[in-house]
């Protein structure tokens, strides 16, 4: 077990048991060892639709209970639902979800009750487990008092303040349901702005969706439901609900980032942070400064904190994945929205269909408009963690290696090393490998003049990793 880019995963098989028992009860002793809880507090307990999550936030209610806290069971909801309520009362929270990985894993995210964990954070949690390990004996479930209404009521508000009232009338937006413990709030607050939804592809069955790198298969299921059903878009989400899918009306999906950007100018945001995987046309593309992070929401949070600790205001974040987090309150529709430092998949997706209604053009022409650096992403799936390293290794040892990886790509121009190895080739294009920080995989973005550049870019550079895992 491991914590990666946002909270603990590992397969479903190591989590389950000893290790959910063991790092809730961690969990529980740095809470109240850092002040941030005392004996007898609340703590609230919520998972996704995984078929383990059940289980697994069954054995870490047990062990928080043992542990001198009151759990309250929020049951399935999405992550920034529970942290909404867990923050507005003050309590720490835990959300057991594997996001968009597949079934066979599964996690655990933190939350004080300021928020989300850090990676200071992460450090004195580890330790603590590791201290530990051996005397965590009693795995018993527990059980506790629900609260699951209250906290999807307090989301629901949320949202229903985000637009003017019928700010989406005259749209049909397709719902992409699968798994998503989102799929039903979407559904409501959709139709609640006055659009006409239609429900698609709803499952009983655990679907891995991850919305930075949209698979083939699912990207022709949007493109056929787009155009049976003659939809304006089709939004959805990951497992937990924290990061956005949004398509267009060819059932395209827009890249995360782009979502992000357009919820900067929504919220007319003066401090943007976002990692080095966002697109690197954002710091021209709006009135606003933007600060660079490594991946992962941890970071990105750490940047806002940074922001707000110099003076400034109205500052908000985003990752490549969609996911927004607002750091400052923002006045929107004639109201307050609260700071939500989490990631949250409704604020871009309704940010997006206002700007779809208030433009009245389909939304790749608006997409175009940005005009944005095309940008691709893809992964290598089952890569084993051992090959990344060594990859890495081996590409930062010296100019030379990384000049003749990339020579089929073109000439090294200039490099990042924020998080993985970012190269801008002489063309301007740019290749960008970075392991994943919580699953065997290798993660690749590139940008390129045009979309049939940056694909045949992409592929090109997948190639040459597996190439190179061949060979050695």
């Amino acid at each position: 077990m491991k914590f990666g880019t946002s909270g603990l995963r590992g397969l479903v098989t190591d989590l389950q048991g000893h290790a959910s028992a063991l790092y809730a009860t961690a969990f529980a002793q740095h809470l109240l060892a850092a002040g941030h809880a005392k004996t007898g507090d609340r703590i609230f307990v919520a998972g996704d639709y995984r078929p383990s999550s059940p289980d697994i936030a069954a054995t870490c209610i047990g062990a928080l209970q043992r542990a001198g806290l009151t759990a309250v069971d929020c049951g399935s909801l999405p992550t920034p639902a529970l942290a909404l309520y867990a923050m507005t009362q003050g309590c720490a929270s835990l959300m057991v979800t594997g996001s968009h990985i597949p079934a066979d894993r599964n996690g655990i995210k933190f939350y004080r009750p300021d928020g989300e964990i850090d990676k200071a954070d992460e450090l004195e949690i580890t330790h603590i487990a590791a201290e530990i390990s051996d005397s965590i004996f009693d795995l018993t479930p527990g059980s506790a008092r629900s609260e699951e209404k209250e906290a999807l009521a307090l989301f629901a508000a949320r949202n229903s303040r985000l637009l003017p009232a019928d700010a989406l009338s005259g749209l049909k937006i397709g719902v992409y349901q699968h798994s998503t413990v989102a799929r039903d709030g979407l559904i409501d607050v959709i139709t609640g702005y006055g659009a006409t939804t239609v429900a698609l592809g709803r499952s009983d069955h655990f679907i891995p969706v991850d919305t930075e790198a949209v698979s083939a298969q699912t990207i022709e299921l949007l493109r056929g439901w787009a155009k049976e059903h003659h939809l304006d878009a089709i939004v959805s989400a990951d497992g937990d609900g924290d990061r956005p899918l949004v398509a267009d009306e060819t059932g395209t999906p827009l890249r995360g980032d782009l979502l992000g950007l357009i919820v900067a100018r929504f919220l007319d945001a003066e401090v943007v942070v976002t990692p080095v995987t966002s697109n690197s046309g954002i710091e021209a593309a709006g009135g606003f400064r933007v600060t660079r992070t490594k991946v992962g929401s941890p970071f990105v949070i750490d940047g806002m904190n940074a922001a707000s600790a110099a003076g400034e205001t109205a500052v908000m974040g985003f990752e490549a994945n969609g996911g927004v987090l607002t750091q400052s309150d923002f006045a929107v529709a004639g109201t307050t929205l609260t700071a939500l430092p989490t990631r949250d998949s409704f604020l871009p997706v309704l940010a997006t269909l206002l700007l779809t209604r208030r433009e009245g053009k389909p939304l790749s022409s608006i997409a175009a408009d940005f005009n944005l650096p095309v940008a691709a992403a893809d992964r290598l799936e089952n890569f084993a963690v051992e090959t990344s390293a060594a990859l890495m290794a081996h590409l930062r040892e010296s100019p030379e290696n990384l000049a003749a990886f990339l020579a089929p790509l073109g000439d090294v121009g200039s490099i990042s090393d924020i998080d993985g190895l970012r190269v801008t080739l002489l063309d301007h294009s740019i290749v960008h490998l970075r392991p994943s920080g919580n699953a065997p995989e290798m993660r690749c973005y590139v940008e390129a003049e045009n979309e049939a550049a940056a694909l045949a870019l992409l592929e090109k550079s997948l190639l040459r990793v597996r190439d190179w895992a061949k060979a050695h």
